[in-house]
């Protein structure tokens, strides 16, 4: 979803700035223009050149709704490892870099995954990179992966860390995300 006309603010709204990570608010009555509505949040374009993201709790800031979840608590009573593992990637699935229309996983920034049952519950372990180590979005894909799998029933502790080797590049793109980017 795009917006060809710009929105109007309704309020103001608490942004972060694309790739620096600054965190900005951005004024009732401003505009911005809709750039892609993916996973739990908005990539809006300001009336001032930034790119920034806007929460999905903050959608009715632009006029919007919040983003559906792909997967809401209580949906499912299981509990054991490979049903959590299942609703991990799910969840991963959702997550998105706010510059690339493509989730997380088939942008290959996902480098480690693993689900131990425990007496209380699963341990969760992500291992995941960035596109670039200059971006400064990785703190808040971090909150976002660790928001997202804190919530399914049967994960007991999310570890979630943000690593650098090895070197994201292309070739670690999934070939539909690929075609999608149309990148050859």
């Amino acid at each position: 979803m795009k917006s060809e006309r710009p929105l109007t603010l309704r309020r103001d709204c608490e942004a972060v700035m694309i790739p620096s990570g600054e965190r900005i608010t951005l004024r009732a009555g401003s505009s911005a223009w809709l750039t892609q509505s993916l996973g739990t949040g908005f990539t809006v374009m300001t009336d001032r050149g930034y790119m920034v993201r806007i929460d999905g709790r903050d959608a009715d800031a632009i006029g919007l709704e919040p983003p559906a979840q792909s997967w809401r608590e209580g949906d499912e009573e299981r509990r054991d490892a490979a049903t959590v593992e299942k609703r991990v990637w799910e969840q991963l699935r959702s997550c998105f870099d706010p510059e690339i229309p493509v989730n997380i996983v088939d942008l290959g920034l996902i480098y480690r995954c693993s689900v131990a049952p425990g007496p209380e519950g699963c341990r969760v372990e992500v291992r995941f990179t960035l596109t670039a180590r200059g971006c400064g979005m990785g703190q808040f894909l971090k909150q976002d992966i660790e928001s997202k799998l804190s919530r399914i029933p049967g994960v007991a502790e999310v570890d979630v860390e943000l690593v650098w080797d090895p070197p994201w590049n292309q070739s670690m793109i999934s070939p539909s995300a690929r075609q999608q980017l149309g990148i050859v």
